[in-house]
């Protein structure tokens, strides 16, 4: 051969293939083929010597230098214990950082509290609009006014509902001793006919003044219904329920003691 030293063999153990043009390692000083050039290609012991790249400290983001040769990780290790400017007293003064606008109050929340009506921001002692003066919510019914005019609503309701049953119930009642009073008396003579109609003239009477009763009872039930408790109320209709029905009661007594 003319030219026997002519190129050399890769490096890689598991290559060695003769480059005539084989290239050098700027870290390791180690001739590779094109294959096998890379740090990554033939895992050079060095290539932390050639990486440049700046490492950033976690707590204060600051960039840190690191000499040649050096492991980054240590680097880290000393900026945090040494150089490091991050203080917790400043983190947790960020993290408080929605102030109330009231003024005069100087809370800060962790989250912010925004009111529904002037949408400002306000600390959990003057979140509500009556708290902080809302100027917005002027005019406005409160969230525990609207409550109560609702649970007034429902009030009347079940009061008109339990008046209307009273009076079904009462007005049942002298029909049917009508019916059976009038059955009752076709055997009788024309005398037993006129004290069935005088007692049909009491049940009218008793009618009328069952109609009285409950009149009073929807006045005086209206004008109290926002005043009174749903108990205080109930025991007042089973007073009324107790009356009437001690009235008719006394009624019919008395139509016994005629005939």
């Amino acid at each position: 051969m003319e030219l026997p030293d002519l190129g050399k063999h890769c490096s890689e153990p598991t290559c060695r293939q003769l480059d005539f043009l084989p290239m050098k390692c700027d870290a390791c000083d180690e001739l590779f083929c094109k294959n096998h050039i890379t740090y990554d290609q033939h895992t050079c012991p060095s290539a932390y010597k050639k990486d440049v790249q700046v490492p950033v400290c976690p707590l204060c983001s600051a960039p840190i230098p690191v000499k040649r040769g050096e492991m980054a990780d240590i680097a880290v290790s000393k900026h945090i214990d040494r150089n490091c400017k991050f203080d917790l007293s400043n983190r947790k003064q960020k993290i408080f950082k929605s102030r109330c606008l009231k003024p005069g109050c100087k809370k800060k929340e962790l989250m912010e509290i925004t009111c529904d009506h002037c949408q400002n921001n306000f600390c959990i002692s003057h979140r509500h609009p009556l708290d902080h003066d809302c100027k917005s919510a002027a005019g406005m019914i409160s969230k525990a006014g609207f409550a109560a005019l609702n649970r007034s609503k429902l009030g009347s309701q079940e009061y008109n509902a339990k008046v209307k049953e009273i009076s079904t119930s009462t007005r049942t009642e002298p029909s049917e001793n009508m019916k059976y009073q009038q059955k009752s008396d076709l055997p009788y003579s024309e005398g037993s006919k006129v004290i069935s109609g005088e007692i049909q003239n009491r049940m009218e009477e008793d009618e009328a003044l069952q109609r009285a009763l409950e009149l009073s009872l929807l006045e005086t039930g209206l004008n109290h219904l926002l005043t009174i408790s749903p108990e205080e109320e109930d025991w007042e209709l089973q007073q009324a329920l107790e009356a009437s029905r001690e009235e008719h009661r006394r009624l019919r007594r008395k139509a016994v003691k005629v005939n």
